[in-house]
């Protein structure tokens, strides 16, 4: 029986051992693909999106471009545009995404590779929030990857965005502040007490120097290099934050910039001693970021107007901002008490109404 021939253009298969390859043509060019398996339907399949993409021209030729190769354009980008986290993403694709996928090639990566990586890191604890920002490393690697020239890969392939619910719930009430304050070492009190009145960042506010506090005026003025969001802000110096900056002064060593010291250095951004003081304080589990959402409650219950809270916080956007405004037990005893008296007054004056009618 004759062999049935295919049309010119419409490709090739062969049976490489037990796996099959196929042949195209894209700019009179012959590329040959394997299609990594042995199931004939599945080399049928991909010739025939080879061909719809030589049709539209969308073809690529394969390359040996693997998820290491595409770390390498995301860590050049990050250093092109002087990108504070690339320390961060640096270890998180070391630590995390390199043993899982770094060898793989690209044209390999898919559906089933983001669930089998994502499956594999929750059994090791990872949270969403955690898989997001690993994930979108490798988003960013595949973007890239197709803007090279010629492209590193042939398509972008999708990579969800997890659902995240990580809002912390916490925040200090006046006592608790108290004695937590009577706690900590005398190197974190006055560190402490600014991100409990200005709810700033702890790496804002540690790169502070002596310069660039004026008392007469009452400020702090951080440059924009100091700022997450690149933009230079002025911070009100206000409640116990003189008493504690200027004890700060007295104790500073001889030459030493730095406003959040220890010895003769800025404070170290692990705050040595932070964990064991909020055990003392009845704390257990404490972040210094708690402290940023405990100025913007406070700032936001003592009415002051939110364009200006959130020049103050360094919050960008209304949202997040929102989202560290969190109500508290004392603001659900006054709803309890409004509430209370105003349901009163209405029952008294529906009663008054009856006895009218």
């Amino acid at each position: 029986m004759a062999r049935r021939r295919r049309t010119k253009g419409s490709g090739s298969l062969r049976l490489r051992g037990k796996t099959w390859a196929v042949t195209y043509y894209s700019n009179g060019r012959a590329i040959e693909e394997s299609a990594h398996s042995a199931d004939k339907a599945v080399a049928q399949d991909l010739l025939r999106r080879r061909l719809a993409e030589v049709a539209t021209g969308e073809a690529v030729a394969p390359t040996k471009t693997t998820i290491n190769d595409l770390f390498e354009l995301v860590k050049a980008d990050y250093a092109l545009r002087n990108l504070r986290d690339q320390k961060t993403m640096t270890w998180r694709y070391e630590a995390n995404i390199k043993p899982a996928l770094g060898a793989l090639r690209a044209d390999r990566f898919g559906n089933k590779q983001v669930h089998e990586y994502v499956a594999q890191r929750r059994a090791a604890g990872a949270s969403n929030a955690t898989l997001n920002r690993e994930l979108a490393i490798i988003r960013r690697g595949f973007k890239l990857g197709s803007r090279e020239d010629p492209p590193l890969v042939r398509k972008v392939p999708y990579i969800p965005q997890l659902e995240e619910d990580n809002a912390r719930q916490g925040f200090l009430e006046a006592d608790q502040y108290m004695r937590l304050l009577d706690e900590l070492p005398i190197r974190l009190k006055a560190l402490f007490v600014c991100a409990y009145h200005v709810g700033n960042r702890k790496g804002e506010l540690r790169k502070a120097q002596w310069d660039q506090v004026d008392f007469e005026a009452g400020q702090i003025r951080l440059t924009k290099a100091q700022t997450k969001g690149k933009k230079p802000r002025t911070l009100p110096i206000y409640g116990d934050m003189e008493y504690w900056l200027r004890r700060q002064l007295e104790r500073r060593p001889d030459g030493c910039p730095w406003v959040f010291f220890n010895r003769r250095q800025r404070v170290g951004a692990h705050l040595e001693g932070w964990h064991e003081a909020c055990e003392r304080a009845g704390l257990p589990g404490l972040l210094f970021h708690d402290l940023r959402r405990s100025a913007v409650r406070n700032m936001t219950r003592a009415g002051v107007p939110r364009s200006i809270a959130m020049e103050v916080s360094g919050h960008k956007t209304e949202s997040m901002f929102r989202r560290y405004d969190i109500v508290s037990d004392d603001d659900l005893d006054v709803v309890r008490e409004k509430m209370d008296q105003y349901l009163a007054e209405e029952r008294d004056r529906r009663a008054k109404l009856k006895r009218v009618k």
